[in-house]
């Protein structure tokens, strides 16, 4: 039998959730501390090949579901960065549960988010849609968690599907995790067919965005639109998805993200007047650690204020594997050309950021 879960100390579950600071996935020894997992069946995970796509997400699920004698469970839908290449730009998840079983949006854990994360949950509890928005080192893994309840009566039976999509993974393999209910176990991988989009109801709006428009193809279930590289808000069946469009100017590409792949459409979206106004001017507060070696490869968190999306610099350097938050980055030094001190600084749409001190050692 399987241990239960205990329930105190979670978070509290949101049904329409969006985290200003980037919702929390935990990872490694972090999820252990936050909150001690129960033993989970072999055949509640799943792993993929080596993926063809430099950057590619595959998902997995686990948890202690409910069946037999348990009318509540828990599930944690997880995902690995698996390709060659670091996970950038959005990365688009689904999780639709079966009739009879709902749960109140995704509980998340640790701090601080150098990335970006939004979800929302059906008005009947049963599908969750979330982005997340931030670059993914190779091999990193993390998770939503989500409470299960069930609907006295209805049998604990269907399966629960997990879905992973991202714009710049070009591999449709590991992007589908099912797990049956009445059998308590693992289906076989599946694989989604390619998406189509056939055209646009609507392919002129303001520039501050707010434009109801309706995609049409095949293929787009559990999809994102991405409306010039911006997710767009709303919720995709087989054959259309409706949006309502982010701000934006000039003309805007418009593609559907599926765990199949990505589609564009054969019409852009063409952006009339003014364009929202720019975000406020990033500002960074302190670095840690605030010194390194100067050939570089230092792990530095960067935190200020107003960072969202932005790339950081070292004398003017460009850093790797940047990924910023509202209020935190991660980043690694680049080699300095000396020993001695540099500024860093980030830069994002709303300007660049006064330099904050960072010593290279000999």
């Amino acid at each position: 039998m399987i241990t239960r879960l205990a329930k105190a100390g979670l978070a509290a579950a949101l049904s329409v959730t969006t985290f200003a600071t980037g919702a929390v996935l935990v990872t490694g020894a972090t999820a252990a501390a936050a909150a001690p997992a129960a033993p989970t069946p072999a055949s509640a995970t799943s792993t993929a090949a080596t993926s063809t796509s430099a950057q590619h997400v595959t998902v997995s699920q686990s948890g202690n579901y409910p069946g037999g004698f348990f009318t509540t469970g828990n599930m944690s839908a997880g995902w690995t960065s698996s390709g060659t290449a670091d996970l950038t730009g959005p990365t688009h998840f689904t999780v639709d549960l079966p009739p009879g079983v709902t749960t109140d949006g995704a509980m998340f854990y640790s701090m601080p988010y150098d990335y970006t994360f939004s979800s929302t949950l059906s008005p009947d509890g049963r599908h969750l849609e979330a982005v997340l928005n931030g670059t993914r080192v190779v091999g990193k893994y993390e998770f939503m968690k989500l409470s299960l309840r069930t609907t006295p009566g209805v049998p604990i039976a269907g399966v629960i599907t997990v879905t992973a999509a991202n714009p710049n993974d070009t591999d449709p393999t590991g992007h589908i995790s099912r797990y049956d209910l009445g059998t308590q176990s693992l289906l076989p991988a599946t694989v989604q067919a390619a998406p189509t989009v056939t055209g646009l109801d609507t392919t002129t709006g303001p520039g501050a965005g707010g434009t109801a428009v309706t995609v049409s193809g095949s293929n787009l279930t559990n999809g994102m639109v991405l409306v010039g590289g911006v997710p767009a808000p709303g919720s995709c069946t087989g054959t259309s998805c409706t949006v309502t469009t982010p701000g934006g100017s000039g003309s805007a590409p418009v593609t559907v993200v599926t765990p199949g792949g990505t589609a564009a459409s054969p019409a852009a979206f063409d952006y009339t007047g003014a364009p929202p106004p720019p975000p406020a001017a990033p500002a960074v507060s302190s670095l840690s650690p605030t010194s390194g070696p100067a050939a570089g490869g230092t792990r530095v968190n960067v935190f200020g204020s107003n960072l969202t999306y932005g790339t950081v610099a070292f004398g003017g350097v460009p850093a790797t594997h940047v990924s910023c938050g509202p209020s935190f980055c991660s980043a690694t030094a680049p080699a300095g050309t000396q020993a001695g001190p540099v500024g860093v600084t980030v830069t994002t749409a709303g300007g660049t950021s006064a330099p904050v001190t960072y010593t290279y050692t000999a």
